[in-house]
C-alpha cells in the first residue's frame, strides 16, 4: 500500500474555506470514518471537536487520527495524530500538530501560525529544527479547512461552482480546488440521504491515477458532513465512509 493512504483522508475532507457568522459544528462533535484500501478493510479516521484556551483565546481543540487495522496493519502499520487549535473568532489556525508513522515514514512536527504577519513557524520534534516560511492571509491547515468548509451555506453550492483552498503542509502551500457535479441522494448504512456530489483536483502522478481521480460526498445540509470518498490511486483504489457519527449541531435525516 503507498505511503501515507490513511492521510489523504484529511487532504480530501481539507479543501475549501467558507468564512460564515455562523458556525456549523460544535464541540463534542465526533466522526469516524471506515477506509478500504483495493477491497481490504484497511484502518479508520477520526475527527473529534474539543475546546481549549490557547495565548488567551477560546479555541476550537480539532483531533484527527488514523489508523490501519486488520490484515493491512500485519504488513503496514498507520498510526496518524492530528491537532488543530482553530481561532474561535477569526476561525484560522493557532497552531498544528503533525504526528505521523506509517510504515518507516515519520514526521512529527508542529506549525505556530502567525497570521498577521503572514508567516508560520514550523518545528520538527525529531531533530528540534525550526524553520520559518511565507504564507498568503488565507492559509489553513488540514482539520481548520475541514471545518471552515462546515460553516458555508449548503443552499448556495451550485453544480459547476469552482472553489479553493490554501492549505500550508510541511514547507509548502497547496492550492485545492473543487467543483461541485451536482446533487443525488445517496445510499449509506445508515440509510439514503440528500447529497451534494463534489470533485476535488488533485496533483497526479505522485499519489492519484488522475487530478480527477477522487470524487466525495457530503450531506447536502447545514452540516455538510462527507459521506463517501472514491479515489483511484496509482497503485489501488481508495474507498472511505462514514461508519459513525454523534453530536451533530443538527439533526441529520436517512431515510429508508
Amino acid at each position: 500500500m503507498k505511503k501515507n493512504i490513511l492521510f489523504f483522508i484529511f487532504i480530501v475532507l481539507s479543501f475549501l474555506t467558507v468564512l460564515n457568522a455562523q458556525v456549523n459544528y460544535k464541540v463534542g462533535e465526533s466522526l469516524k470514518f471506515r477506509v478500504h484500501y483495493t477491497g481490504l478493510n484497511a484502518g479508520f479516521a477520526t475527527i473529534d471537536v474539543k475546546d481549549a484556551t490557547l495565548n488567551g483565546e477560546k479555541h476550537f481543540h480539532i483531533e484527527g487520527k488514523g489508523y490501519s487495522s486488520g490484515a493491512v496493519r500485519v504488513f503496514f502499520k498507520v498510526e496518524d495524530f492530528y491537532e488543530s487549535y482553530i481561532n474561535s473568532s477569526t476561525l484560522k489556525p493557532t497552531k498544528f500538530v503533525r504526528n505521523v508513522q506509517e510504515g518507516g515514514y515519520k514526521r512529527n512536527q508542529i506549525y505556530y501560525f502567525d497570521h498577521a504577519n503572514k508567516k508560520v513557524k514550523v518545528e520538527s520534534k525529531k531533530d528540534g529544527k525550526v524553520v520559518t516560511e511565507s504564507i498568503p492571509f488565507d492559509a489553513q491547515d488540514l482539520l481548520s479547512a475541514f471545518y471552515n468548509l462546515r460553516n458555508a451555506d449548503y443552499k448556495k453550492l451550485k453544480v459547476g461552482d469552482f472553489l479553493s483552498e490554501n492549505i500550508f503542509l510541511g514547507d509548502e502551500t497547496l492550492n485545492f480546488r473543487l467543483k461541485v457535479l451536482g446533487r443525488e441522494t445517496l445510499k449509506t448504512k445508515f440509510g439514503k440521504i440528500k447529497a451534494i456530489k463534489i470533485r476535488p483536483y488533485v496533483q497526479s502522478g505522485r499519489i492519484f491515477k488522475e487530478s480527477e481521480s477522487v470524487t466525495m460526498w457530503i450531506s447536502d445540509d447545514e452540516n455538510l458532513v462527507p459521506l463517501k470518498i472514491k479515489a483511484g490511486l496509482m497503485v489501488g483504489s481508495l474507498n472511505a465512509d462514514l461508519n459513525e457519527y454523534k453530536n451533530l449541531k443538527y439533526p441529520i435525516t436517512f431515510t429508508k
